[in-house]
């Protein structure tokens, strides 16, 4: 079977996901929307650096939605707060077009209230269907930790830790607005809700556990968070300018769920411009700790294939296949709000085996 696919946006991520959609061979790419006005009319495999495929990039929504497509892969910029492309993937699922997000909608049931009421609507009208992939939110969690306490006859807690290098992102108003780096610690309580960033970032993580919750057949009675930064040791100089002596070079994002009264499950995600304070200064890109009977850990690398000299980070890679993978399940899902499966793993009839 072949996919009719259309990608929403082209940065780091969202142009590696479009790669993979070329490369495919179950996939068919029929559209491509873009932001940025130099891509418009432009090839898409010229975007993707292949070579062309007939499709050229628009920047106007409706022409998206007249397209004759199964699933959209929606990779927009995150920007606080948590749901602001709500508007835009409404759109898409009431034209019939399935979605998968890389930005959250881990656990897209449980937000109550009238955003789920329009999310929902519009899955019926469209009878379409939304679900998350990505590595994190996506895969972390909400497959490999889960599918791990599989070998436990008890869990006591589950802890996530994710460490990423964020030296090499370019994006100035991203790096030091969406995800709050340079700002002053002495200000700035990442606590705060009303906090731009952490308005974002509590959203799509709490999804994660709750995702998990739901997995291990537990309700969380609640999420709360440990968020701390910390300040740059020196002047640092990194892709996306520079962040001085003093300010915010590293943030902790930490939430813990509940059950009842007792901590189960504690998702912590460090992203750094400098390694000065974390414990480990090449930390793996996830360790899993398991509590139980027996106790778990492991310790999670991504790496590109040797083979591979392109310029796209193994993180990147990882996440084109997580969505790759999504894409079928999505396709043939009840119309609704779908949380991912445990596993989707690669699927050989589809690859080209």
């Amino acid at each position: 079977m072949t996919y009719k696919v259309i990608q929403w946006a082209t940065g780091a991520m969202g142009k590696t996901c479009l790669q993979a959609v070329i490369d495919h061979p179950a996939m068919e790419l029929v559209g491509l929307y873009v932001y940025g006005a130099d891509k418009v009319g432009k090839d898409a495999g010229t975007i993707a650096r292949r070579d062309p495929v007939g499709v050229l990039a628009t920047s106007h929504i409706d022409e998206v939605l007249a397209l004759d497509a199964d699933v959209v892969i929606h990779c927009a910029r995150i920007l606080p707060p948590f749901g602001s492309h709500d508007a835009e993937i409404i759109r898409l699922l009431e034209s019939g077009k399935n979605v998968v997000s890389i930005n959250g909608y881990s656990d897209p049931g449980r937000w109550n209230g009238a955003r789920r009421i329009a999310l929902e609507a519009a899955c019926l009208k469209g009878k379409s269907t939304l679900m998350g992939a990505g590595l994190n939110p996506g895969h972390a969690g909400e497959q490999l930790a889960v599918i791990a306490t599989g070998a436990c006859s008890q869990v006591d807690r589950v802890d996530i830790a994710e460490y990423v290098d964020c030296r090499a992102v370019k994006h100035h108003d991203y790096v030091f607005g969406s995800l709050g780096f340079g700002s002053d610690p002495a200000t700035t309580d990442p606590n705060d809700t009303t906090w731009g960033p952490a308005s974002l970032m509590n959203g799509m993580y709490s999804e994660v556990l709750s995702a998990m919750a739901a997995r291990l057949n537990v309700e969380l009675q609640r999420v709360e968070t440990e968020h701390s930064v910390f300040a740059a040791a020196e002047d640092l100089e990194i892709a996306a300018g520079t962040i001085s002596k003093g300010r915010v070079s590293h943030v902790n994002w930490r939430w813990a769920g509940y059950v009842g009264d007792v901590r189960r499950l504690t998702l912590s995600i460090h992203w750094f411009m400098e390694t000065t304070h974390l414990a480990d200064p090449a930390p793996p890109l996830w360790e899993i700790d398991i509590v139980g009977q027996p106790c778990m850990r492991l310790k999670v690398e991504v790496e590109k294939n040797p083979q591979d000299t392109s310029r796209v980070t193994a993180e990147q890679l990882g996440l084109a296949g997580a969505v790759i993978n999504a894409i079928p399940v999505v396709c043939d899902a009840p119309a609704g709000l779908c949380m991912r499966p445990v596993a989707t793993p690669y699927r050989a009839d589809l690859g080209g085996w």
